[in-house]
C-alpha cells in the first residue's frame, strides 16, 4: 500500500489543502454576511420582493458554493487533523466582519469593555491556527480505492466504528425515549455523525481528484458506498442541528459544536487514515496545544455575542401628552433586522407610542331606560 508521498510532495499537498480550507472558510463567512445584509436591507426598506430575488442574496449563495467546494477539495490534499480545526477561521472572519458591517461609533473604553473577550478570542484563535498548522501531521497518502478498503477492514477502524455505533445508539435512545434534550447529547450525536462525514468526504474527494488526474476510481463499489454514507450523515447532522437551534442559543451551539466536531474529526483521522503514525511527541503536543487555543478562542468569540432576550413589555403613562408608551425590558431587535450571522445590532430600541383615545364616549341611555319618561313618574 502506498502510504505516503515523498516529503516534498506531502508538504506541497498539505500547503494546498490548508490554503484551500482557509480560503473556503473565509468565503463561507463572507457569504453569510452578504446574505444577512440582503435580509436586513429588504426588511429596512419594506421591499415587497422575496429575498431570493435580490442580487446580493444570490451573490452570497454563489460565494457559499465556492467556499464549500474549496473545503471539499481541501480534504483530498491535507490530513483531516489539519483541515477540521480550520473551521475556526470562519468564526474569526465573522467576528471581524461584524465590526466592519455594524460600523458602531463607541468610545475606546466602551469598545474595550464590550469587545475585549472577542479580541482576546481572535488572538488565541490566530495563535492556535498557526500552531496546529505548523506542527500538524505532514503525512499524506493517495486515496485509491484499494487503500480505502484496506483501511476499513483493519481492526482499529472496525473497533472504532463499533464503539461509535454503540455510543450513537445509546445517545439516540436517551434522546428519543428518555427525552434527554440536553445540548451536549444533541451535539454529541452531531459530532459522531460528523466523524463519519469527514472520513467519507476525504475518501470521495480523494478519489475524485485521482480520477481527474487520470487514475479512474469512480467505478469501484467503495466510491458509491462512501458517497451514500457522506450524503446520509450530512442530512442527519442537519436535522439534529436544526433541533438544537430550536432549544438553545446559536452562539452556544456554534462553540460547543466546533469543539466536539473537531475533536472527533481529529480522532477519526488518527484512527482511519493513521495521520499521526510518523509524528513525534513534540509535534503532537504542539498540535494539541494549538487546537486547545482555537477551542478557547472560539468559545470567547461566541460568548461575547449579545443574546436576544424575549420581549417583555410594560406600559407607562407619559404625562406630557397623556399617551401610554410600550417599553421593552430586554434587548429585542425591532429595527427590521434579524439575529443570525455576524450582523446583530439590538441596541437602541425606540419606544413605540400607542395611539389611545382618551376622550370618554358619551353615555347614552338604553332603550329600556329611555322608555320611562317624566309622565310615568308618580307625582306626590
Amino acid at each position: 500500500m502506498d502510504t505516503s508521498r515523498p516529503d516534498g510532495g506531502s508538504y506541497t499537498d498539505n500547503l494546498i489543502g490548508t490554503l484551500l480550507a482557509i480560503f473556503g472558510n473565509v468565503l463561507v463567512s463572507i457569504s453569510l454576511n452578504i446574505q444577512k445584509y440582503s435580509h436586513v436591507t429588504l426588511a429596512g426598506t419594506k421591499d415587497p420582493r422575496a429575498f431570493y430575488r435580490t442580487k446580493t442574496w444570490w451573490c452570497g449563495f454563489v460565494f457559499t458554493c465556492l467556499g464549500e467546494a474549496a473545503n471539499f477539495v481541501s480534504y483530498a490534499f491535507a490530513p483531516l487533523a489539519l483541515v477540521a480545526p480550520l473551521n475556526a477561521v470562519s468564526v474569526l472572519t465573522s467576528s471581524i466582519l461584524s465590526l466592519i458591517f455594524l460600523r458602531e461609533k463607541t468610545k475606546l473604553k466602551d469598545f474595550a469593555k464590550r469587545y475585549g473577550l472577542s479580541f482576546l478570542g481572535c488572538i488565541l484563535t490566530m495563535g492556535g491556527t498557526y500552531l496546529f498548522v505548523a506542527f500538524g501531521p505532514n503525512s499524506h497518502e493517495k486515496l485509491k480505492a484499494e487503500n480505502i478498503v484496506m483501511h476499513i477492514v483493519g481492526w482499529p477502524v472496525l473497533l472504532y466504528l463499533l464503539l461509535e455505533i454503540i455510543t450513537f445508539c445509546l445517545l439516540l435512545y436517551f434522546y428519543k425515549q428518555r427525552r434527554a434534550n440536553y445540548l451536549v447529547v444533541i451535539l454529541l450525536l452531531v459530532a459522531l455523525l460528523g466523524s463519519i462525514t469527514v472520513i467519507t468526504v476525504k475518501a470521495v474527494s480523494g478519489m475524485l481528484v485521482l480520477t481527474i488526474e487520470g487514475s479512474m476510481q469512480l467505478n469501484y463499489p467503495i466510491f458509491s458506498v462512501m458517497f451514500v454514507c457522506m450524503v446520509a450523515s450530512v442530512v442527519f447532522q442537519a436535522r439534529f442541528l436544526s433541533q438544537a437551534s430550536k432549544l438553545y442559543d446559536p452562539s452556544l451551539i456554534a462553540s460547543v459544536n466546533y469543539i466536539l466536531s473537531t475533536a472527533f474529526a481529529v480522532v477519526a483521522g488518527a484512527v482511519f487514515y493513521l495521520e499521526f503514525n510518523h509524528e513525534d511527541v513534540l509535534h503532537i503536543c504542539m498540535f494539541l496545544l494549538g487546537s486547545a487555543f482555537c477551542f478557547l478562542g472560539v468559545f470567547l468569540i461566541t460568548k461575547n455575542k449579545k443574546k436576544t432576550k424575549t420581549f417583555e413589555p410594560y406600559v407607562s403613562m407619559n404625562m406630557t401628552n397623556g399617551v401610554p408608551t410600550i417599553h421593552d425590558k430586554g434587548l429585542v431587535d425591532f429595527n427590521g433586522s434579524f439575529s443570525y450571522g455576524a450582523l446583530v445590532n439590538n441596541d437602541g430600541v425606540v419606544p413605540a407610542p400607542v395611539p389611545a383615545n382618551l376622550e370618554q364616549p358619551p353615555v347614552t341611555a338604553s332603550p329600556a331606560e329611555a322608555s320611562y319618561g317624566p309622565s310615568d313618574l308618580k307625582k306626590d
